[in-house]
């Protein structure tokens, strides 16, 4: 049994605060970036992909323990991606492979449109990129509708509305369980941020499929088996439609990184070794 890797703990000084991260193990540099999702979930895969890469592991801004930003403003995709180009520098191994998770998908892909020597591969899982869908402006009425509850003080009944609209599947109990009674203030915090300055800017960003094209040989996009049918499954077969490329199936649904990482992983390397 290997011992884990060891871990060290940074921030960087961004214009409006700073961000925080953590990097571990030894080789070419890859980062695990998420939205609103901070670096904890992805610790399991950063261990296992640490024997052969050098793992950044962000807190996105407004999230976690990079939350001493400015966070009055929205957190764009091109903001995100900013921040990220800037880890990215600060460590001075790059370019890097970049695989981001959900919104941490559409940051990946906002990076290498406006940052692509910070890249050598981007691997978006399932990016909600919901402007690609013909019923687009339904769903802008949803997350309206979403934002507007979770504002109102409904927290609940925002976060029922919002796994229904991505067919997730969370049951009532743990639901409660995980959103109801008692929660500390930084979760609070950050899950306002996400509602008030993320969600609209995240789901609501329209790529340029133009640069995204001419990028292509950067870009990969993963879908969890699981995930077949649902939101970010067409969301993602969208994209790739757009750019004609096919894209890389991962066990799993969603979160196929942080419910089997040991199969996360092994998919991850055999893909980058395929290019």
């Amino acid at each position: 049994m290997t011992s884990p890797a060891p871990v060290t703990s940074g921030t960087l000084a961004v214009p409006d605060g700073t961000l925080y991260y953590e990097v571990r193990g030894s080789g070419p540099l890859l980062a695990l970036v998420g939205s609103p999702m901070d670096h904890v979930p992805f610790g399991p895969l950063a261990e296992l992909l640490a024997s052969d890469f050098t793992v950044l592991t962000p807190d996105p801004r407004g999230h976690g323990a990079s939350n001493d930003v400015d966070t009055t403003k929205d957190s764009t995709p091109e903001l995100r991606a900013d921040d990220l180009a800037r880890l990215i520098g600060n460590l001075d191994a790059g370019p890097a492979i970049v695989i981001g998770s959900s919104g941490g998908a559409i940051t990946a892909l906002a990076l290498v449109l406006t940052h692509p020597e910070a890249v050598t591969t981007i691997l978006a899982h399932e990016p909600p990129l919901r402007e690609l869908l013909d019923n687009r402006a339904e769903l802008r009425a949803i997350t309206d509708d979403i934002a507007a509850t979770y504002l109102a003080g409904d927290v609940l009944e925002a976060i029922r509305k919002f796994f229904a609209m991505t067919g997730l599947n969370l049951p009532e109990e743990a639901m409660l369980q995980m959103f109801g009674g008692e929660r500390d203030a930084r979760t609070l915090a950050d899950e306002r941020f996400f509602y008030e300055h993320e969600l609209h800017a995240t789901s609501g960003w329209e790529p340029d499929l133009d640069g995204l094209r001419k990028a292509s040989g950067k870009v990969v996009i993963g879908i969890g088996e699981a995930s077949a049918g649902l939101f970010c499954d067409r969301t993602s077969r969208a994209l790739c439609t757009a750019l004609g490329i096919e894209p890389e199936m991962f066990a799993g649904g969603h979160t196929g990184f942080a419910e089997d990482p040991e199969s996360f992983a092994k998919r991850v390397r055999e893909i980058l070794q395929a290019r």
